[in-house]
């Protein structure tokens, strides 16, 4: 199987073994029910339940190195075991995934896409908050940001947040380290990033133009009517520059 073979040839399973050396094992290792929540995304699912369709399914176990794939109750606990240090230690896994592919690449511009996503939950989940949610209006719910490499489609990082934060809550702090994790990439010449209008501030346009990366930004013009208005009134247009 394709990713078996990719999995070997990243050593991930060792790799999350690494990263999660003290977490408690409740039945099993903690690097296999990391290795299982992987796969089950792969697979198309989203809820933890939807397990009990691949349960028996040999090739999911031989891909992960199980003879018999854990039920739910015991995934969840030995999940639960993970502190927010284990956490970061899988961010920073990732991250490094990503950095070793792009220095495989060896490509001169890279782009950062970064955005924010209102993901729903159901009852009191863990660090969700009812916030701003357009398709389940006061359900609880997280709200990420994460970070994504154009040129090559891979999340480079995620920060969790509940869903009642503001747009801003950490946003600056997130994307300045994640240019300063590809700037440390040795050739990578030029650095861009896109956003949204969530991202649109002073503060933000301001650091990327003290950082010397390219970007663009959505403008949300709700909140700058008067610049709407100027921009529709203007008839003659300059280039900025011959790229």
């Amino acid at each position: 199987m394709i990713f078996q073979a990719l999995f070997q040839r990243l050593r991930l399973k060792e790799r999350l073994a690494t990263a999660m050396s003290d977490v408690r094992a409740v039945a099993y290792r903690p690097q296999n029910l990391v290795m299982m929540l992987v796969v089950h995304l792969l697979l198309g699912f989203r809820r933890l339940r939807e397990r009990d369709y691949y349960r028996d399914d040999p090739l999911v176990q031989r891909v992960l190195g199980l003879q018999r794939l854990p039920d739910v109750s015991t995934w969840t606990r030995g999940l639960a075991e993970m502190t927010a240090s284990n956490i970061d230690a899988v961010r920073a896994l990732n991250r490094n995934l990503v950095v070793e592919r792009l220095r495989e690449e060896k490509l001169p511009r890279v782009t950062i896409d970064f955005d924010g996503s209102v993901l729903s939950t159901r009852g009191h989940a863990e660090g969700s908050a009812i916030g701003y949610n357009r398709q389940r209006k006061g359900a609880r719910s997280y709200y990420p940001l994460f970070s994504t490499i154009a040129q090559t489609g891979q999340f480079l990082d995620l920060l969790h947040r509940p869903g009642n934060v503001h747009d801003s809550r950490d946003a600056l702090a997130f994307i300045e380290a994640n240019i300063g994790i590809v700037r440390e990439i040795v050739g990578v010449h030029e650095i861009e990033t896109r956003m949204d209008g969530a991202f649109f501030s002073e503060e933000i346009a301001k650091k990327l133009v003290d950082l010397k990366v390219r970007f663009t930004i959505s403008l949300p013009f709700e909140r700058f009517p008067e610049l709407k208005k100027l921009i529709e009134a203007r008839k003659t247009w300059h280039r900025i520059d011959n790229t």
